[in-house]
């Protein structure tokens, strides 16, 4: 792949002297091939000669946009984006409300341990991914496209510092350094009708002033994950950044991480999954042209092995999960689909497909193409967030146990009518068929946590988030998978916690009392969450007892201020944070 630079520039230089001296600005900048004889008819085209003072001032290089497309910018957002109608779920007057509302960073600052203590197993970092908006709006916006911003609350002795810190990306510096945002809202876009400031984003584009392949444009504001000897903010459409914190609780971006990967590689899933035996993660991309699935591993050492295209998945959909076990990888294929060609015809980029039939696709987990692949039609389930996945029968089935958007066609648009349907499903691997799925609560359920010791066997006991509109979260509810037979659907809540009114809580993270000690009983540990208040407009960090028949509170620590409601959270031990 070419090299080019990201940010064009221009040429500036002084011409004549005295009265008669002039600037003179010319495009610099190099782009790919099929983008060169662009650039020199701009090249060409765009040489200015502005009379100047006879004195002549400094004169400094100035980025292009800055002559050009700033204007253009604020003319756009003048006399189009500002007088459109927006819906509600893209407009940035309702979505950034109340406790979605950005903040600033903040540096490491000490808390107070309000209620009980930190126990000893807690030492190390709990981190809450958000998306913060940088900049107010000026057009569509999503929740989802907020650069992320990461809350953190350090842990050692029985002592605890908050931090929140903007995750480092190539658009958070490039924007930060311009003081305002030039890249485009990307699922408010896929949301969204064609627009003058789309077309703008695509000239940005073919003029090489965003370059998507090479310095990617993602927020890393979905999730955290920790593999390879590295920390990483992710979000789907682009590579993770490596993080790490310092010893005083502080949040330092490293940079974007392709893994030394010797293809083409510019975006992987937010939801890799950690044998936590072999130190191996197993990961995705999909993308809007074929083949819109590929299948990887990463090693324990960081390298990307060679990918698995599958090209049986006929079209791009929204493919946010899968599941791992032992010898196989179960993706999703949902209704919510993907089509860039249908903005050309004044429709959104993504919608819900109600004719398609969602299926399961089962591959080998080291398999080294998709011949031996097959898919399992599913109706009704559109699968979101995988809790855990195991084989049993010495690999003749596939548990699962995920959440389900139900109904499926409120999914983009109407958040507030989604109900969370967490199942467990069991496929057979050689029948190649579902026999058997089940509800295993009755309350709307998703970002389900369990003991990280049982990642990729089988589990007894969840625990789950109990929604109401994503991603608010009013309670942390506990399953028992035992309680669930092969032929009932019973409600499999064996414990809860119900935050107060007005009380919001973010993913709960289990953390095991004892995490060295192979030993301990399943549910023995922590359940972290951050929960605010928007009565009081505070927030707490919330430890409860997770074998408790109440989920009992150990510790409540009163943050600085405020965490806004954000995705995926993580837990890192203290151990592994000196590793990074």
């Amino acid at each position: 792949m070419e090299s080019f630079s990201f940010q064009p520039k221009l040429d500036v230089s002084l011409v004549g002297t005295g009265t008669n001296s002039q600037i003179k600005f010319t495009a610099n900048y190099t782009c790919f091939k099929p983008f060169q004889p662009i650039q020199k008819l701009i090249t060409k085209r765009f040489a200015l000669k502005i009379p100047t003072a006879p004195q002549g001032d400094i004169v400094r290089k100035k980025p292009i946009h800055e002559i050009i497309f700033k204007p253009l910018d604020d003319f756009i957002s003048r006399s189009f984006t500002n007088n459109l109608p927006l819906p509600p779920f893209i407009d940035p007057e309702i979505v950034l409300s109340g406790n979605f509302s950005r903040v600033d960073e903040l540096p490491p600052t000490a808390c107070e341990v309000v209620e009980g203590f930190l126990p000893p197993s807690l030492d190390g970092v709990y981190i809450q991914n958000s998306p913060n908006s940088q900049f107010a709006p000026r057009g569509p916006y999503h929740l989802v496209d907020g650069d992320g911003m990461l809350h953190s609350i350090k842990m050692s002795r029985g002592k605890a510092t908050f931090c929140s810190r903007f995750v480092r990306t190539h658009k958070y510096i490039m924007e930060r350094d311009l003081e305002y945002s030039i890249f485009p809202n990307l699922f408010a876009l896929f949301n969204n009708k064609l627009t003058a400031s789309v077309v703008l984003t695509i000239i940005r584009i073919i003029t090489c002033q965003l370059n998507p392949f090479i310095k990617g444009i993602g927020t890393a504001n979905t999730s955290l994950s920790l593999f390879g000897g590295h920390l990483f903010a992710l979000v789907e459409y682009d590579l993770p950044y490596s993080i790490k914190l310092t010893s005083d609780g502080d949040i330092i971006t490293i940079g974007r991480h392709d893994f030394n990967s010797s293809e083409f590689f510019m975006n992987m899933t937010a939801h890799p999954k950690i044998d936590p035996e072999t130190g191996e993660a197993f990961a995705f991309k999909y993308f809007v042209i074929p083949p819109f699935l590929s299948f990887f591993r990463i090693d324990p050492n960081g390298r990307k092995t060679k990918e698995v295209p599958i090209f049986s998945m006929k079209g791009a959909s929204f493919v946010h999960d899968f599941a791992v076990t032992k010898n196989f990888a179960v993706f999703p294929d949902v209704q919510i689909v993907i089509n860039p060609l249908q903005i050309m015809r004044g429709r959104t980029i993504m919608s819900v497909d109600r004719d398609k039939v969602p299926r399961l696709g089962v591959i080998g987990r080291y398999a080294e193409d998709e011949s031996e692949m097959y898919w399992i039609d599913v109706p009704g389930f559109n699968m979101l967030h995988v809790v855990n996945a195991w084989d049993e029968d010495d690999g003749d089935r596939i548990v699962i146990v995920a959440s389900n958007v139900l109904p499926i066609e409120h999914a983009l648009e109407r958040m507030d009518l989604i109900n969370f349907s967490m199942e467990k499903i069991t496929i057979d691997a050689k029948a190649k068929k579902i026999v058997n799925r089940r509800p295993v609560s009755a309350t709307s359920l998703d970002f389900g946590t369990i003991n990280p010791q049982y990642a990729g066997k089988k589990n007894r006991y969840i625990y789950a988030a109990a929604m109401e509109i994503m991603p608010k979260i009013t309670g942390v509810v506990k399953i028992d998978l035992s309680l669930l037979s092969a032929d009932s659907s019973g409600d499999c809540t064996v414990a809860s916690r119900m935050y107060e009114a007005g009380c919001y809580g973010s993913e709960p993270i289990f953390v095991a009392r004892e995490p060295n000690n192979p030993g301990g009983e399943e549910d023995d540990g922590y359940l972290l969450s951050y929960v605010h208040n928007e009565n009081t407009k505070e927030s707490q960090f919330l430890v409860m007892d997770a074998k408790s028949p109440s989920l009992e509170i150990v510790a409540a620590v009163k943050l600085p201020r405020r965490v806004p409601y954000g995705f995926h959270s993580i837990f890192v031990k203290e151990s592994d944070l000196h590793k990074l």
